[in-house]
């Protein structure tokens, strides 16, 4: 599978209240993330930045970005590996600095998977798949800030 992969989306802006960006109380943040085929994603911004907090923002689809791509590689991982996951719930929380100049990064997210595995299956190989599976997530190789990974399992009867 080596070689380059393209990824399109559209951004369309929604938040025109009839004067454009007159002035910084007279617009919405509102827009709708759009790919071909697919179900579209009302956005906005972070309702501490006066966005539409029933709204997916920028910062919580970064967040959950590293979690389904770390779960991905995981459950392809334990399929490969004769781990057999039967349910995974993933708690992930990311961590933002907004500095004096009212920019700011993310500093940290911390993934915490929650997984069910089989009565017989290999609890310490299960839980070494979820190193395995963070250093092949595209995302998580993606970012400058750390991702760390506690997860915690339990086992089906």
């Amino acid at each position: 599978m080596a070689g380059g992969h393209l990824y399109n989306v559209t951004i369309r802006w929604t938040g025109d209240r009839g004067t454009g960006t007159s002035g910084y109380d007279d617009y919405d943040r509102d827009h709708v993330i759009e790919a071909a085929g697919k179900a579209p994603i009302a956005g906005s911004s972070d309702p501490n930045f006066r966005g539409d907090p029933a709204r997916w923002n920028p910062e919580e689809l970064l967040v959950a970005s590293l979690s389904a791509c770390h779960k991905l590689w995981y459950l392809h991982f334990c399929s490969v590996s004769g781990i057999r996951v039967t349910g995974y719930r993933d708690e992930a929380e990311g961590e933002m600095e907004v500095d004096a100049a009212g920019g700011g990064r993310f500093t940290s997210v911390t993934l915490r998977p929650e997984f069910e595995i089989g009565a017989s299956d290999d609890e310490a190989l299960a839980a070494r798949l979820h190193h395995e599976a963070h250093s092949k997530c595209f995302i998580a190789n993606s970012v400058n800030f750390p991702v760390s990974v506690e997860p915690r399992f339990t086992r089906r009867p």
